[in-house]
């Protein structure tokens, strides 16, 4: 099992100094990836259902101020050495397909190959009016074929797409990625055309768990993973090929309520251990654990508690 872990990108330590140091203490201490979320903008009315709270709504609107989750990540890849950098998930149809490109593969040559690319659909339609995105009902279509214009970009040496929202040809693309053929795609969402995206376009899954809004049970995720491989085997694809990464919380030992069943990943390390161990034999490979918080010093010792009681005995 590998382990990852969020990064603030908005609120106290979400600046230069902070970030800094969480990213590098991650990495000093062997983590295998570091996360970032993707808005580009809040809209001050926000009525779309957010699919990850039990009520629907959007608690982060209030902060308002989110760093930009790429220029974020290109910041932290000059100051770390190994750990990999992910967009997790970067809302597609948000941007330009060929300046995205060419955004992830500078982020990835910059690095020395070490982006792994989370993607979405997204499910904010306020910020797409915004942003003047394509239309949000077609943001998975969207998506599918941008997917596939940055693969033709990223592996082409005369890269040309015509597609009903994306046309290039006739053009230059460098420098390439440093991963071949491209780096790795993970394919964040719940949904079966999420799912199916992932088996037909991506280098893994990458579900939310563990929440109360889509608590991710065992038992469920491996009925969800037969079903991944299942649509990898309809789209000629190998299902061995696909990994299975899951972003969880990281809860505090006292935030069950008394007499509550115990939250997956809550409690001591053995507790922990025993879940972690749960998720890998279903299949999963790797867990991103939410350690956020507005305590600098909190987060730190997060990580450090993390890696001392559970990624090095696991």
């Amino acid at each position: 099992m590998r382990f990852g872990f969020y990064l603030p990108n908005s609120g106290p330590t979400a600046r230069p100094e902070p970030l800094a140091a969480i990213a590098r203490k991650g990495d000093e201490l062997g983590f295998y990836c570091m996360v970032a979320g993707d808005h580009i903008l809040v809209p001050k009315e926000v009525n779309s259902p957010y699919p990850y709270t039990a009520d629907g709504r959007f608690h982060g609107g209030d902060a308002a101020e989110y760093l930009e989750q790429l220029t974020l990540l290109t910041y932290l890849a000059g100051i770390t050495s190994n750990i990999r950098l992910v967009p997790s998930v970067m809302i597609v149809p948000y941007r330009n397909p060929l300046l995205a490109a060419k955004i992830l593969a500078t982020l990835d040559v910059l690095s020395g190959g070490r982006l792994t690319l989370g993607v979405g659909v997204g499910w904010m339609e306020e910020e797409f009016e915004a942003l003047d995105a394509p239309p949000f009902a077609e943001r998975g279509a969207v998506t599918n074929e941008y997917l596939r214009a940055f693969k033709e970009l990223w592996t082409s040496d005369e890269p040309a797409f015509d597609g009903h929202y994306c046309h290039f040809s006739n053009i230059h693309f460098l420098p390439k990625p440093v991963q071949k053929p491209h780096p790795p795609i993970w394919v964040g969402g719940q949904s079966r055309p999420a799912m199916r995206r992932a088996a037909a376009l991506g280098d893994g899954w990458h579900p939310v768990g563990a929440i109360p809004a889509a608590p991710l049970e065992p038992e469920e995720l491996a009925q969800n993973i037969s079903l991944l491989h299942r649509y990898a085997e309809g789209s000629g694809r190998d299902p061995a090929e696909l990994e299975v990464s899951m972003k969880a919380p990281l809860y505090d030992a006292n935030t069950t309520p008394p007499g509550a069943a115990r939250r997956r990943f809550a409690g001591g390390p053995e507790e922990m251990m025993q879940d972690i161990q749960t998720y890998e034999d279903v299949g999963v490979s790797c867990i991103i654990f939410d350690i956020r918080g507005n305590d600098l010093n909190r987060s730190l010792e997060r990580l450090e508690w993390f890696a001392e009681e559970i990624m090095f005995r696991s």
